[in-house]
């Protein structure tokens, strides 16, 4: 198909390492993005906080007035690579209103506001895409919209966030503690100056808010998902989890309740090793969908960057392009299902705890009662002397955090409990 006579023009809003690939990749593969859409492909201007050099970009596409671009009634697209919420929101908001589609890697935009911004479109007849928002290069957005349209996705869990499986990956493998591995990442570049956002659990938050409410057709924002971080992680839980044959991980996991609810968190997991999840390392991101006809799925490649997010950014713009071409719209998603968000308390999983206690007669058969008492059931005990001490390695089966939660304030009441040293979900059998 030759392109159509008239080009979709593009505006870009933001140019940092992102968008500024974005930018060169459109320009220099201007003829084969073409092809490929049905219809030339023409990047007219970019808006940018401050005027500079950009290098392989000429200087006249560049305008420090974002609203000139959004109201500009010859440009059709626009490819939000600014990040944050606002202007974002604002702008985003502003081009569905004049008739224009989006392209987006915004996921704090999404997380939150996602649902406003998608009945907008619907109601103008335009599309949002938005796939580099969740996993970088690593297609996940429109195989849950599109491709398993026609199933029931029961759960999902993934490693969404490249800087703690790093980290981990490194506490792993070569027995870091968690600040000179952290500190490694920071010197890669994997993570920020300030790294809260990543190792507090905030960026996996939004993306599982994303890919939950998409999995299960329901309004899900970042509010509604429950979130631990992993900078209380010791060396001491990885050679536990080593020596149960699991590795710890940062999983956003999303899945449906008997009651018909969303349940959806962030959390460090020990998870078996027979998991496909369990053998993604270093910065890689992946995805691991249960659906009840196609079974489980797995989506595995490189999370962040520039160049795998522009990846993505390059095949919404040639997704929404052929639809501008064709008149067209993609997938809608303003339906969605009276579903509510469980309360983490609800929510069932197995849990392993490590205590110290004093090395008495009588000590374990104390412990043991309090988890009976609160209705859990204990799976296996490890025990390992520690002077005057002893350290116990409690596996449960599966319980519910409000039980598991009860159980936890009530061995912190117990004198011969000296310590609680953490409290870690687990996904597998614990052989």
């Amino acid at each position: 198909m030759s392109p159509a006579d008239k080009p979709v023009r593009v505006g870009m809003l933001g140019c940092g390492v992102v968008g500024s690939q974005v930018a060169r990749l459109l320009l220099e593969d201007t003829a084969e993005l073409s092809t490929r859409a049905g219809v030339k492909i023409e990047l007219t201007r970019i808006a940018v906080r401050t005027l500079k050099p950009y290098p392989g970009l000429d200087p006249a596409l560049f305008t420090t007035d974002p609203f000139s671009i959004v109201n500009d009634p010859e440009i059709d697209l626009i490819v939000e690579v600014m990040g944050g919420i606002e202007p974002a929101r604002e702008l985003a908001m502003l081009a569905i209103n004049n008739r224009k589609s989006i392209v987006t890697a915004n996921k704090a935009l999404l997380a939150s506001h996602g649902a406003d911004l998608f009945t907008a479109a619907y109601a103008k007849g335009e599309d949002i895409y938005y796939e580099a928002s969740v996993a970088g290069a690593i297609p996940i957005i429109r195989p849950l919209r599109d491709s398993l349209a026609g199933d029931f996705v029961t759960r999902l869990m993934g490693i969404v966030n490249g800087t703690t499986n790093y980290i981990l990956t490194k506490m792993h493998e070569d027995n870091r503690e968690f600040a000179d591995a952290l500190k490694e990442a920071q010197a890669l570049g994997y993570a920020e100056a300030d790294p809260t956002a990543d190792i507090e659990g905030f960026d996996a938050a939004a993306k599982a808010a994303i890919l939950s409410g998409l999995a299960f057709h329901t309004r899900v924002t970042v509010d509604d998902v429950y979130r631990e971080g992993i900078s209380h992680i010791t060396l001491e839980d990885v050679s536990i989890a080593k020596s149960m044959n699991h590795v710890i991980k940062l999983l956003a996991i999303a899945e449906l309740t008997p009651a018909d609810e969303i349940s959806v968190r962030v959390h460090p997991v020990m998870i078996d090793k027979s998991h496909p999840l369990a053998s993604v390392r270093d910065a890689f991101n992946a995805v691991f969908i249960e659906a009840e006809s196609a079974g489980p799925l797995m989506f595995y490649g490189r999370g962040a960057g520039g160049q795998p997010t522009a990846s993505a950014i390059l095949g919404d713009i040639v997704a929404v392009s052929r639809h501008i071409a064709l008149n067209s719209i993609g997938q809608r998603e303003t339906d969605y299902a009276d579903r509510n968000i469980a309360p983490i308390e609800t929510t069932k999983t197995k849990f392993l705890i490590r205590l110290e206690v004093a090395d008495k007669p009588g000590v374990l058969a104390a412990i043991a009662k309090v988890f009976a008492d609160q209705g859990v059931s204990i799976q296996t005990v490890d025990q390992n002397g520690r002077n005057d001490d002893a350290e116990l390695i409690v596996v449960t089966h599966r319980a519910t955090e409000g039980e598991l939660k009860a159980t936890v304030e009530a061995l912190k009441k117990m004198p011969m409990v000296t310590k609680i040293s953490s409290v870690i979900r687990v996904e597998g059998a614990i052989s």
